[in-house]
């Protein structure tokens, strides 16, 4: 039986020090901010659509730091139970061959690039010198804590467009973005055994370190791991049979992105997340298999790519279908509703349609807005798509107030979202090209 009870005080404490430590502070405020800055893109983007402002970011921003909060404790006791480290899972090589790769695609800011990339080529060149289970073990990890969080919130503040689908006309959806600051708890290596595997608290550690000693017992440690199984995933530890680990706090974040156009932003969350966590969990296990036998390590480090690209697929694959968000024959659909502003306040959401104004029938954008223009006191009657009939409510704009929903496109419309991921470097080619080609 893995010890959670006793690990809980240790990750307890490393995780305390994102809070009392200043340069972990420093950081995750950094992070936090990098967080809010994307969000304040997001509001600019409705902003831009609905042509009125929103409501501020910081409830997104706090909603972000309290589940990423959640995803790090996750994170942490799914590393410590698999057996990841700081050493063994080559995180120094990780981040600088993502931000890289991100430079010629956006998607290619993942780990499962990158760790995919550098397993490879430890396998076939020996450079970089990593251990390739611990890496995209790691890698699997973090999709797994992924796949919970956009499960959870994934849906939440999705971004109303309109875009050309792939018959060139043009519908409404959803962009999905969402963005973690993941401060967690990761096992380090302080020293070697031929006793069983154990872990030592990080002040017991640095306590230690201040009387002078540089190495570490089983005599040392909190407690001990029953049974020879743990770490899932051991490292490379030479003519030692365990490890003796600390927990060290680190700083990431997670980002999810994707497009709602067949579906409603929940459906695709959940879908997206059931298939992101069939990925987690397969990488998972071909990463603890090739701890075991060579030939996995094959098999996983081409899985960790090419999986995760099957995954985005399996996600474009499903928007290709009839899209939900375009105009009906009968009524004006809603693609999104402001929460506060009138149209909420008289219960229509998003896929809602609304039938008449005042007893005048509106099926057109420039319908309802001809009947909003003429009338003060407004009486909208609506089909509920969550009720399943039509309610009709009445309601009172101010002057100057506006309605606060945007309709779904009407398939001929000139202003819509280009959809890309091209990376600076791409842009930058792109560009060149064209200035070539005239």
């Amino acid at each position: 039986m893995f010890p959670f009870t006793e690990i809980t005080p240790l990750l307890a404490e490393a995780l305390a020090a994102v809070f009392t430590e200043k340069d972990l502070l420093n950081l995750f405020l950094l992070v936090i901010a990098i967080v809010a800055l994307q969000y304040y893109r997001i509001g600019k983007a409705k902003e831009k659509f609905f042509g009125l402002k929103p409501r501020g970011i910081w409830r997104d921003v706090l909603l972000s730091v309290g589940l990423g909060l959640l995803g790090g404790i996750l994170a942490s006791y799914l590393m410590i139970f698999v057996g990841l480290s700081l050493s063994g899972s080559g995180l120094m090589y990780l981040w600088p061959l993502a931000i890289l790769l991100m430079l010629i695609d956006v998607r290619f800011i993942c780990f499962a690039y990158a760790g995919g990339i550098l397993a490879l080529s430890s396998l076939l060149f020996g450079w970089p010198e990593l251990q390739v289970p611990q890496i995209l073990g790691l890698v699997a990890v973090l999709h797994m804590v992924e796949a919970f969080l956009i499960l959870v919130s994934g849906h939440l503040g999705a971004v109303p467009t309109y875009f050309k689908n792939a018959e060139g006309k043009v519908v409404g959806g959803f962009l999905l973005q969402k963005f973690w600051p993941i401060p967690m708890a990761v096992l380090m290596l302080v020293g070697h055994t031929n006793g069983p595997s154990g872990l030592l608290g990080m002040s017991d550690w640095l306590d230690l370190l201040r009387q002078g000693k540089s190495t570490f017992n089983t005599q040392d440690v909190l407690f001990i791991v029953p049974g020879d199984w743990w770490p899932l995933i051991k490292e490379n530890l030479g003519r030692f049979e365990n490890a003796i680990y600390t927990l060290m706090p680190v700083i990431a974040g997670l980002g999810y992105g994707d497009l709602a156009a067949a579906r409603t932003p929940r459906q695709k969350g959940r879908i997206s997340a059931v298939i992101l966590g069939l990925y987690s969990l397969l990488l998972l296990a071909l990463a603890v298999w090739a701890d075991r036998l060579a030939i996995f390590a094959f098999v996983a480090a081409l899985f960790a790519p090419l999986g995760h690209e099957l995954v985005i697929y399996l996600g474009k694959r499903m928007e290709m279908g009839k899209p939900i968000y375009q105009a009906c024959k009968q009524g004006v659909k809603v693609l999104d509703v402001i929460p506060g502003y009138p149209a909420w306040q008289a219960g229509i959401r998003s896929g809602d349609i609304i039938v008449e104004v005042n007893g005048m029938s509106v099926n057109s954008r420039q319908g309802l807005e001809f009947a909003l223009g003429i009338y003060k006191d407004l009486q909208i009657t609506y089909y509920s798509q969550s009720e399943r009939q039509i309610i009709r409510e009445g309601l009172e704009i101010k002057e100057q107030e506006m309605l606060g929903l945007l309709p779904v496109p009407e398939g001929n419309e000139g202003n819509y979202m280009e959809l890309s991921t091209q990376g600076p470097l791409n842009r930058w080619l792109s560009n060149r090209r064209q200035k070539n080609g005239q």
